[in-house]
């Protein structure tokens, strides 16, 4: 019985250690800008008022916040996109309905973006970039969700539709989502 106790008391350590590195976070962060630097972008094809953007990030360049940077310089009030790329380290999340919190996954190392989609649409007359992404680590194991911070290195490059129209956001009340609501004109 002795010699059980090191061992259960290292286990329940371990298992403490990794249950104080559990990380939640309530919708609505806040997007830093300037901090994509090296991003550059063009407008590669317009059709009607319909306007196809090519974005490049590049390394060191946060993803939200060159996205951002972008849809204000350019008015964007609705978009579409994808994309591919890696980034060095980021943060997905999943919601956690019992929580009303988003369970974060910290992603601490070189990772292939094998999936990244979503929309720009408009919030109290502000652009919201709204990415979910699945990333594919060196074990091959893929993580996913929703992006709250992604590093790019060495490239992100992602396909932007613009359309004329703008497509509005607004936000609940009991959960703190902004959603997009179709039937909003402004």
């Amino acid at each position: 019985m002795k010699k059980l106790l090191p061992l259960v008391l290292l286990l329940l350590t371990a298992q403490l250690a990794l249950a104080q590195q559990e990380e939640y976070v309530k919708p609505g962060q806040v997007i830093e800008k300037g901090k994509a630097p090296a991003m550059k972008y063009r407008l590669v094809n317009t059709n009607g008022n319909i306007k196809t953007y090519v974005i490049a990030l590049f390394r060191g360049d946060d993803i939200l916040s060159g996205m951002s940077d972008f849809a204000e310089k350019e008015g964007i009030k609705f978009a579409q996109f994808n994309g591919v790329g890696a980034i060095s380290s980021g943060r997905l999340g999943s919601y956690d309905r019992d929580k009303q919190m988003y369970h974060i996954y910290t992603v601490k190392q070189q990772a292939e973006i094998v999936s990244f989609t979503g929309n720009i649409a408009t919030f109290n007359g502000k652009p919201v970039v709204h990415v979910h992404m699945s990333v594919s680590q060196s074990d091959f194991t893929v993580r996913a969700g929703h992006l709250f911070n992604g590093i790019v290195w060495p490239t992100l490059e992602i396909m932007v539709t613009a359309y004329p129209d703008g497509v509005y956001k607004k936000k609940e009340d009991d959960t703190g989502f902004v959603l997009t609501d179709p039937e909003l004109t402004h």
